[in-house]
């Protein structure tokens, strides 16, 4: 008796505290008022300008996904920061998006034709997005994405700054419909994903809409479809990383691109598929994530979350085929 609480009543002490950590870690951040944010990111004799919003919007995510309650998590090695997956996938979620911002403001919103040179500033910030987001030392995560954060700061304030003319963001709807783009792959792809919950029997239709159309390898008629039950609540918070950082960067895109927006009469059409995208946000009031089937007696969130991203995503589809008309 005495050696069980010389040993056994430390031993469950510490995995108390360890299950206490790992539920105060296991936590998703709310949603912010992208205007105050930008409204509080001005600096001393700063004006509003066209981007300022976007570009403080990016800072305001990476700064939350870096030091947000337990840090970043997803390099993490050591309990009970290793035990926590959920938040890791959440993360990835919200650094696929950042990722996606960064390449389209490097490529095409910061630049006013394809001959121009790229900003430099933003070129970090894109490369440094793009380094492996599980790196734990040698060099961490956490410091090569505060350089590309630290370059977005430094392209903000040339942004902001009247005497510097080299930093621009073009609000034009071309910009606005290629940023859609890689909204719209991404998304897609997570509707998929959460959708084969439940495994599915698809055609394959790789090759439809072009009789000329060929593809490296066969592939089989149909196809069956599921995604791992190891991977079901993964695949689940990182779609909620995902539409979270999402609504933040729409948010922000509304504001700088609200002319483009009003000319084509579709600030509606994109309120609304922010809209659908702040239903994904609704707290999960279940332990876990369920994968009950379709029609079953228990819930399927995975199904739920994926029916707001294809209304989303469908929204999306519409409003780019809007801004592709004159």
């Amino acid at each position: 008796m005495s050696r069980w609480i010389k040993w056994g009543l430390p031993l469950l002490l510490l995995l108390l505290l360890m299950l206490a950590g790992m539920f105060y870690l296991n936590h998703e951040p709310a949603v912010f008022d992208v205007n105050e944010n930008a409204r509080a990111s001005l600096q001393a004799e700063q004006k509003m300008v066209t981007g300022f919003t976007t570009g403080a919007t990016m800072l305001k995510v990476g700064d939350i996904l870096l030091n947000k309650r337990g840090g970043y998590l997803s390099n993490d090695k050591l309990p009970p920061w290793v035990f926590l997956d959920n938040v890791p996938s959440w993360e990835f979620g919200v650094l696929t998006q950042m990722r996606d911002m960064a390449r389209s403001m490097r490529n095409d919103i910061s630049r006013s034709q394809t001959q121009s040179t790229e900003d430099k500033d933003l070129a970090v910030l894109d490369a440094q997005l793009h380094f492996d987001h599980a790196s734990w030392v040698l060099p961490r995560t956490e410091k090569e994405y505060q350089k590309a954060l630290d370059g977005m700061q430094r392209y903000l304030l040339r942004l902001a700054d009247p005497q510097q003319q080299n930093a621009q963001f073009f609000a034009r709807a071309d910009n606005l419909r290629d940023w859609l783009s890689y909204v719209e792959k991404r998304l897609g792809s997570v509707s998929q994903r959460l959708s084969a919950s439940v495994g599915q029997q698809r055609v394959n239709t790789d090759l439809s809409g072009d009789p000329n159309a060929t593809q490296s390898t066969t592939a089989a008629a149909d196809i069956s479809v599921k995604t791992s039950w190891f991977e079901i609540d993964d695949v689940f918070y990182e779609s909620r990383g995902t539409t979270w950082a999402l609504i933040h960067f729409m948010k922000a895109m509304e504001v700088d691109f609200f002319e483009v927006l009003k000319k084509k009469n579709a600030v509606t059409s994109f309120r609304q598929i922010i809209r659908e995208l702040e239903a994904t946000q609704t707290p999960l009031s279940s332990p876990m994530v369920l994968n009950g089937s379709p029609f079953g007696l228990f819930s399927n969130h995975s199904l739920v979350m994926a029916n707001y991203i294809s209304r989303a995503n469908a929204a999306i589809i519409d409003l780019r085929i809007l801004l592709e008309q004159g």
